[in-house]
């Protein structure tokens, strides 16, 4: 059965060290190559808009983590957790990154996607990102391989 959630009972709060742990726990399990533990404290410290989201028990349900540059917003990283894909987890994540994005007065939205992450892409482009191009051997992949990103933008 699909979970319903009420979006307002849900917390969704700026990431701390202290979330690091359950992060890296929900990155091991929805990627076949994850974040280090160091990208992830890196990125805190470099002040990154870095956001959590969990349940009313306190459960990680998901995260963004996203760098402002000049006028153009990065989206590094988006993870829902694999047990709660498909309920609109990460259509909301994509909304409060847009909104953050937005807020600092960014114009767009620039992300790299695997080609073969076909859920992920599935959902940008519903959402409304655009290809606009490719970087080659750009992710890590099995057998010491290199999987190009796909480059897509979302106008803010």
């Amino acid at each position: 059965m699909k979970q319903v959630w009420d979006l307002a009972r849900l917390n969704y709060e700026p990431m701390q060290q202290a979330d690091l742990a359950d992060v890296l726990e929900l990155e091991e399990t929805v990627y076949p190559h994850p974040w280090s533990m160091g990208n992830f404290v890196d990125s805190l410290s470099s002040n990154y808009e870095a956001w959590v989201l969990r349940d009313q028990n306190r459960d990680l349900l998901g995260y963004f983590l996203m760098m402002a540059i000049v006028d153009e917003a990065h989206l590094l990283n988006v993870a829902v957790s694999a047990e709660r894909q498909g309920q609109g987890l990460g259509r909301f994540l994509l909304n409060q990154a847009v909104a953050c994005a937005r807020g600092l007065g960014m114009t767009s939205v620039l992300l790299e996607v695997r080609p073969s992450n076909t859920r992920a892409l599935e959902i940008y482009e519903r959402y409304g990102f655009k290809h606009i191009g490719r970087r080659k051997g750009y992710y890590p992949a099995a057998n010491q391989q290199r999987e190009d990103a796909i480059v897509m933008r979302f106008e803010v």
